[in-house]
Parts: structure tokens; sequence; C-alpha cells
């Protein structure tokens, strides 16, 4: 999906989208999904006015309580934090009138509390993706809608991009 062709499909005709910031952490296994997930990267990468911030996953131990088998589980750490320091600095440098914030994640209704406290002036925008909804965080924003299938569906990348230096970038067989 392109993310930015997303946002821009979700403004309103008098609205005009000045930067997309995506974040994420890079994921190391299973080979096969590290790597559609840096060719998703490198489209990404291709597109103007757009910048990745990057998290990371840390292992945690986990045991089965019926069996003792122990194993690690990785959770990703930092994307909140990284969003929420991003919002309150883009409101602090006056670099937004309205932040349009695609995401479900409750995690983040301290910051966007901050920022509308802080910047009464400024909104923010939840637009929740298909299928998941957190209450809390639609509730401390200014305004919320869900996203339509519909509107992802327009919002596809090609399924080869040219990269600066020549390469083609291809659509994974499992997107298609």
């Amino acid at each position: 999906m392109n993310i930015q062709l997303l946002a821009q499909n979700l403004l309103k005709p008098n609205q005009s989208l000045l930067l997309t910031k995506y974040f994420t952490a890079r994921i190391s296994s299973p080979p096969d999904k590290q790597r559609r997930q840096s060719t998703f990267i490198e489209a990404l990468e291709t597109l103007n006015d757009f910048q990745i911030f990057y998290g990371k996953y840390q292992l945690n131990p986990r045991q089965c309580s019926h069996c003792g088998f122990q194993d690690e589980v990785p959770h990703e750490k930092m994307t909140d934090v990284n969003i929420a320091v991003e919002i309150l600095k883009d409101a602090y440098q006056d670099k937004f009138d309205v932040a349009l914030l695609i995401s479900a994640d409750s995690d983040l209704v301290p910051s966007i509390k901050t920022v509308r406290e802080l910047f009464p002036n400024k909104r923010v925008v939840i637009a929740s993706p298909p299928a998941r909804y957190s209450v809390d965080l639609v509730n401390s924003a200014n305004r919320s809608f869900v996203i339509s299938r519909r509107n992802i569906a327009k919002s596809l990348l090609p399924e080869e991009i040219k990269k600066k230096d020549g390469y083609i970038l291809r659509c994974p067989l499992s997107w298609r």
C-alpha cells in the first residue's frame, strides 16, 4: 500500500499533504517476510516528502505453561514513542494545522492529549484501519473515522517501481 497516497486520498478538498511519516521496525525473520518488508520499505523510499522512522524488535523470553518449552517472542519497541515525539515536535515547530494519524494504538493517547492541551489551535484526526479501533484513541482526538476498504484499494503501490539507480522493485506474488 502507498501510505502517502492513502493519506492524500483521506484529505478534505481544502487540505494539502505536506509530509508523510511512516513508523516501523525491521523484522529479522522469517527470511521471506524480511524480504517482503524490505521490498515494501524500498518502495516507500522512492516517494517524495516521505520519512521513515525505525523502532526495533526486542526478544522477550516465553515459557509454555503446559510443557515448559522456552523460546523468545519479538516485541516491537520505540515505535509509539517515536510517533509521540514526532507529533509533539511537529506541533511545537508549527509544521501542521491538522495532523492525520493512521493508527488504532491507544498508547498514543497521552501525546494526542498533550498536543491538544498545549496547542489548542492544532487538530489531530485519527484514521482507524478497517477492523481495528481504539475507543480511547478516538476519544482523545478532535475527529476520527474508519478508513474504508475502497480507499485502501485506491491507494496501492504499482506492481513495479523503478528506483533511482534503475533497479526494478516487484510486488511479491503473495500480495497481489
